[in-house]
């Protein structure tokens, strides 16, 4: 029967007269089988279309977990805030991007220096249980008993020579003297931070073996540049004058003699100040610095006992008068201890007022706050004059932070390490370091203007760097710490207390100095915002204060980080091969097209408008503009190859940013500052040039924000130099 059904159609065509009663019987049935038939198949379409429908949920499913999610954490939160703080959304990202990013910023500093003023703040949350203890001026100003006669006698050694700072610099064996003030009743005083000298080649290979003294030109209060008009300068004068003559009345200096000393130490300045030579002078008669030894010195400067004066100030340095000196400018020496001779026969009291009045200058930080007035009134009133924006105003919170810093820097380090940067926070910063640095290493094969041999030895210094993050090893262990301050003694006044820690810190970096020390020597604060590359280490360090929110979080969008911090952390790596783009600088590599590449850049840079009033020197700043587009484009690449490997990526909410129009929008971020705080000698371009010079030269940025060719953010002409 099954299989007569089943052929039944055949056989009807087939026999359709011979047609039994019994098969017209049994015709019912077989439309009953075939409606069933015709119910199976609705039946299964349905449920064929459940499964397309089923599948086409999960799917979309799927796509969107794998997708960018909002990012819900609080790091997150506070991120977007700041982002929407400071951007200002009705701007067109492809005609003014610096706008677009940091355009409600207007009148704030710059990123970094907000990030270093949260960092201050967090030590002033770490040192607040004990900071009436640590900085008495924080809650009263300390009184001071200084008078003029208390001062003691003249001392010859105490006028120029040494009015100067200990200077640490990048040249291996080699001090400098700057800017501290000595006198024969205090100890010297140092409180800057340790830098480079000025003029100094560092390509001299001939001082990286010699352990000298360097001293160098002093620098003066006083702008004696006559480069302002008459008017103007005689109006500065004055003001220094007024203000010479405030400290001497709050020394208690006779009030009919005051402004006569007064004068004459402007006077004493003044013919200083002629004495120097430019260092354009001195690069152009092939004399920047001298060696001699300290014999040879006091022979042609005998004014100045000088073997006594350095001694006093590089304790517990040993010297001896055969130690070499190398000094930036010799003449200047020699006619300085000539005035002091003169002064010194006929102006003795003169002399002798215009070392105090210097020398209060100098300490002005830890005397009375009468001092400390006198002091920022003068500054103010001469940036007015000068026509330079007025300087901003500090917390007493935020001066004592930073005294402590420089007093008992490596046990805040350990502090702020503990607080701000966990291991979870170095780990993630050194693979975000280590996918930039192989990212660069793999870019400069494809360098168009290297020649092999050059591109090999590039590979391999990237290859053999060392990477310092967070803060100097040993300020984390407690017991060097400790060893570090056995020489201090505090009280019973501040002035007394200051002078203490001035002379333990002086003698500690000279310590270092003299020690062999295997590791680098870090030039920056743990808590500060600012990354280097050491070139006598090969190394670069990224301290933990640079490493911290808006810059990079461990919970942030990989965009942000990469964006941000990335570039940074480029950037830096960029400086291991400056010299290659000096002139001379690769003589093996291909010369036209470097020089092509770099004029390329320089004409990019400069067909970018800049508000009206705004110039920069496109030459100055060629180098920086280099790395900023270089180190741009390796944070691009490498997060992009970071996108490949890895699933699951974040974005903010709210600022409906896709992930690479988020990483550009945290690069931008970065550079964020107020236009008015540029100036000419920067050796960085405007913010606004840091932004659009680097991005417009992102092809990549004109496609995801779909900027029109032509615009702004989308020229028709691009630079590859790296």
């Amino acid at each position: 029967m099954s299989r007569a059904w089943g052929r039944g159609p055949f056989l009807r065509q087939e026999f359709p007269a011979q047609r039994s009663p019994v098969s017209q019987v049994e015709w019912p049935q077989e439309r009953h089988i075939t409606a069933g038939f015709m119910v199976r198949r609705v039946l299964a379409a349905g449920l064929l279309f459940s499964l397309l429908l089923g599948s086409s949920v999960l799917l979309v499913y799927i796509f969107r977990s794998c997708g960018p999610r909002p990012c819900r954490t609080p790091e997150c939160h506070d991120l977007q805030a700041r982002y929407l703080a400071s951007g200002n959304t009705s701007v067109a990202p492809c005609t003014d991007f610096f706008s677009f990013a940091c355009g409600d910023a207007q009148g704030t500093k710059s990123s970094f220096q907000a990030l270093a003023e949260e960092n201050k703040r967090r030590l002033r949350k770490i040192l607040a249980p004990h900071i009436s203890q640590i900085c008495p001026f924080s809650v009263a100003a300390p009184k001071s008993s200084i008078s003029l006669p208390r001062l003691g006698p003249p001392m010859p050694m105490a006028l120029s020579t040494c009015r100067t700072k200990v200077q640490k610099s990048q040249v291996p064996g080699t001090w400098a003297l700057g800017r501290t003030k000595l006198s024969s009743s205090t100890a010297p005083v140092w409180t800057q931070v340790p830098s480079k000298p000025k003029g100094l080649p560092p390509s001299d290979k001939s001082l990286r073996s010699i352990s000298c003294v360097q001293i160098d030109q002093p620098e003066f209060d006083l702008p004696l540049k006559q480069e302002q008009e008459q008017k103007i300068y005689a109006q500065i004068v004055r003001e220094y004058l007024a203000y010479l003559s405030r400290l001497g009345a709050l020394l208690g200096g006779d009030p009919d003699k005051v402004q006569q000393h007064a004068f004459l130490s402007i006077s004493i300045t003044s013919q200083l100040f002629q004495f120097l030579r430019p260092l354009e002078q001195q690069q152009a008669q092939k004399k920047l610095f001298q060696l001699v030894t300290i014999d040879q010195l006091q022979e042609m400067a005998p004014a100045i006992d000088w073997l006594s004066c350095l001694q006093a100030t590089f304790t517990p340095m040993s010297l001896r008068p055969s130690q070499l000196l190398l000094v930036h400018d010799l003449e200047y020496l020699k006619n300085m201890s000539q005035l002091v001779e003169e002064q010194l026969l006929k102006y003795r009291d003169f002399l002798q007022s215009h070392m105090i009045l210097g020398l209060v200058g100098t300490l002005s930080p830890a005397l009375d706050s009468k001092f400390q007035e006198a002091r920022r009134s003068l500054i103010q009133k001469l940036r007015e004059l000068t026509q330079r924006p007025p300087m901003p105003t500090s917390p007493r919170w935020m001066k004592c932070v930073e005294e402590t810093g420089a007093f008992f820097e490596p046990t805040l380090a350990a502090l702020f390490i503990h607080e701000a940067f966990s291991p979870k926070t170095q780990s993630a910063a050194m693979e975000l370091f280590t996918a930039i640095k192989d990212t660069l290493i793999a870019r400069l094969r494809r360098v168009p203007w290297m020649d092999e041999k050059t591109r090999k030895e590039a590979q391999d210094r990237v290859t053999q760097l060392q990477v310092k993050m967070g803060g100097p090893e040993w300020a984390l262990k407690p017991s060097l710490a400790r060893e570090e301050y056995n020489d201090i003694q505090l009280g019973p006044s501040y002035l007394q207390s200051f002078l203490s820690c001035v002379r333990s810190l002086r003698a500690r970096i000279v310590q270092n100095f003299l020690q062999s020390f295997p590791q680098h020597r870090w030039q920056v604060s743990t808590w500060g915002v600012s990354a280097y590359y050491s070139i006598s280490d090969h190394v670069v360090v990224f301290p933990a204060g640079l490493l911290q929110p808006p810059f990079f979080h461990p919970g942030y969008p990989r965009a942000v980080n990469f964006g941000a911090a990335g570039s940074i952390m480029a950037r830096e790596l960029l400086r291991i091969f400056s010299q290659l783009l000096l002139p001379e600088g690769c003589p093996a590599c291909d010369t036209h097209a470097l020089q092509g590449a770099l004029l390329c850049l320089k004409r990019h840079y400069q067909s970018i408008p800049l508000p009206s009033g705004l110039s920069f020197n496109g030459s100055w700043t060629l180098l920086e503009n280099a790395a900023d587009i270089r180190g741009l484009a390796i944070a691009l690449q490498a997060y992009s190859r970071r996108l490949l490997g890895y699933y699951g990526e974040t974005i903010l909410p709210n600022l409906d940013l896709s992930p690479l129009q988020l990483f550009f929008r945290s690069y931008a971020q970065v550079m964020c500052r107020e236009p008015s705080t540029w100036e000419p000698q920067d050796p960085h371009s405007p913010p606004m040039l840091r932004v659009h010079g680097p991005l417009s030269n992102t092809q990549a940025f004109a496609r995801h924000f779909h900027c029109p060719r032509g615009a702004l953010m989308n020229p028709s002409k691009r630079c590859q130099l790296w």
